[in-house]
């Protein structure tokens, strides 16, 4: 593979390997799409609201907007999920959360992504209406029924539980358990 394998500020990464012949395994053109994604994560046949979220992880990792995940795009989003600092992670909640790109969460908003989570990881302690409930309750600070970027990493970072909860909730882990073993579908 040429020079050594490593990313600006990391040790050695000796699995990059491993995802870029996954990758090109599962998409040899080196252009993953939207379908291609889902197949790679065994995520087809969502309900609606699964689809939609897929969709939405899709748009942010797809830094460059072409419509498909390129492997730079592909290893930047794993880089995020694994080595990520809490604000760039939560920078990325925050755009997951802003459906409309207006700079700002409101609670339709957050109520539909934490419903399509909830859609693919099946499991919670709360509803989606209460959880979007708490979030505005602890961080909306100035009542506006909208969340600014600035309101979200603050109140966030400022509380264990719901940092515990949102982490919790958004963990990609699992989608990158899911690239790393390999779906082992027959096409």
């Amino acid at each position: 593979m040429g020079a050594t394998e490593s990313l600006p500020g990391d040790g050695p990464v000796p699995e990059m390997h491993h995802y870029y012949s996954k990758f090109m395994r599962e998409c040899p053109s080196g252009q993953l799409s939207l379908h291609e994604f889902k197949k790679l994560l065994g995520l087809q046949g969502l309900d609606p609201q699964g689809d939609l979220y897929i969709k939405r992880v899709f748009d942010i990792f797809d830094l460059n907007q072409d419509g498909f995940i390129d492997f730079l795009e592909f290893i930047a989003a794993i880089n995020l999920v694994i080595r990520g600092k809490i604000d760039q992670k939560l920078k990325w909640y925050f755009k997951l959360y802003d459906a409309d790109g207006n700079g700002c969460i409101d609670k339709k908003e957050l109520l539909s992504i934490f419903t399509a989570i909830q859609a693919i990881n099946g499991h919670t302690d709360m509803s989606a209406e209460e959880f979007t409930d708490m979030v505005f309750q602890k961080i909306d600070v100035n009542n506006d029924g909208e969340l600014t970027l600035e309101e979200f990493i603050n109140g966030v970072e400022r509380d264990r539980n719901l940092m515990e909860l949102i982490t919790k909730s958004f963990d990609l882990s699992n989608v990158l358990k899911a690239i790393q073993n390999g779906r082992r579908h027959s096409i």
